[in-house]
């Protein structure tokens, strides 16, 4: 099901302290964005708000054209998962354990688990491909499996919008390229919005659709790749210089930038 997620002139920040104003957005469409800028400019507040994490200090965020502050909060788990950047959870927790914790939002208190939920959770093991380890504990993988495993957790809430904050950090090239493969076909096969931010800029030139460039807590471009992903956009975004260059990759045609300081 198509949802829509809406910022309408949303003031973000924590309790009084403002860190953007008149924040604007709309998804709409079943798509991968990225939302990209320096450190510092607002990025993961903007990710927070949309998902409820954070109350605006003004303006309003609308799920399916409702206000999201006043939405039932299973209700709004039900729709949207969010993996924050610095997820926790006992070290001797199982990857099991911590997938079955995605189906919180459709569980009462002393309910026992549902076939619907059993089936839900093997699922996102196996789209995970975690089915091997879904029995060890968290402390035992290393850090690209264990971001997969809270990845499995967020796909267990069967959400239609995913929102993803920083989920390569930390990780080497080779797991970056790996969870970033593994969201693509999340979206491709479940249909959903998946909303994060990267600082990868490669990374969301290559896996996104559409781009959302912050800087100093404004939206100061959005639109596709092909429009956002360019010399003059990131050079005055990250105020450095820019070069741009186009590489085939599987038979692909991608384009890539490399920042530099001109002396």
């Amino acid at each position: 099901m198509t949802r829509t997620l809406v910022m309408d002139k949303g003031r973000i920040g924590y309790q009084t302290r403002a860190v953007g104003e008149d924040v604007s957005l709309r998804f709409d469409t079943p798509e991968i964005v990225s939302i990209i800028g320096p450190n510092g400019s607002g990025k993961s507040t903007v990710l927070k708000t949309l998902g409820r994490l954070l109350e605006p200090l003004g303006g309003t965020v609308y799920l399916d054209g409702k206000d999201i502050q006043r939405m039932n909060s299973k209700a709004v788990a039900r729709i949207i998962s969010m993996l924050p950047q610095s997820a926790q959870a006992p070290a001797d927790m199982t990857v099991r354990d911590l997938v079955l914790c995605g189906r919180l939002p459709y569980q009462n208190p002393f309910s026992s688990l549902t076939a619907e939920d059993v089936k839900a959770v093997q699922t996102a093991l196996e789209e995970t491909g975690l089915v091997e380890f879904q029995h060890r504990p968290l402390k035992d993988l290393s850090g690209g499996e264990r971001q997969r495993a809270w990845l499995a957790m967020a796909v267990a809430q069967e959400p239609d919008i995913l929102l993803l904050d920083e989920p390569t950090t930390f990780l080497d090239v080779r797991y970056q390229l790996e969870l970033m493969k593994l969201v693509v076909k999340l979206h491709e096969t479940r249909g959903i919005t998946v909303i994060m931010v990267l600082h990868d800029l490669n990374h969301a030139a290559r896996f996104s659709q559409r781009l959302i460039a912050v800087k100093r807590g404004q939206v100061v471009a959005d639109g596709p790749v092909t429009e956002i992903f360019t010399e003059p956009v990131l050079s005055n975004l990250y105020e450095v210089d820019m070069v741009f260059t186009k590489l085939l990759i599987d038979g692909e045609e991608h384009t890539i930038c490399v920042p530099y300081e001109s002396r």
